[in-house]
């Protein structure tokens, strides 16, 4: 993934760099909240697609009153520094 794809957020009026772990990799980003969607293309530089993928993601190391947990389509979660996601594709069919 580019830099420009991996802050193209930075321009939304958000200044904190925020550093969290993608699939094992170490993202910035410059918002604090991601979207399902987001996180999914911070995960894959070309997601995988059909109608019967299916993706999970679960999170750790997160904010208050809940720390971990999983995330699903539509859902937004306010991210921190350190803050580890897994993403998985899997085909349903």
């Amino acid at each position: 993934m580019s830099n420009a794809q991996e802050n193209k957020h930075e321009g939304q009026g958000h200044n904190k760099q925020v550093t969290i772990i993608v699939n094992g990799r170490q993202k910035v980003v410059m918002k604090d909240e991601l979207s399902f969607d987001e996180i999914v293309a911070l995960a894959y530089d070309n997601p995988p697609n059909g109608e019967n993928i299916v993706f999970t993601i679960t999170y750790r190391r997160g904010q208050g009153h809940k720390p971990e947990g999983t995330l699903v389509q539509g859902e937004t979660v306010k991210i921190k520094d350190g803050m580890i996601f897994n993403v998985t594709a899997t085909d349903k069919s």
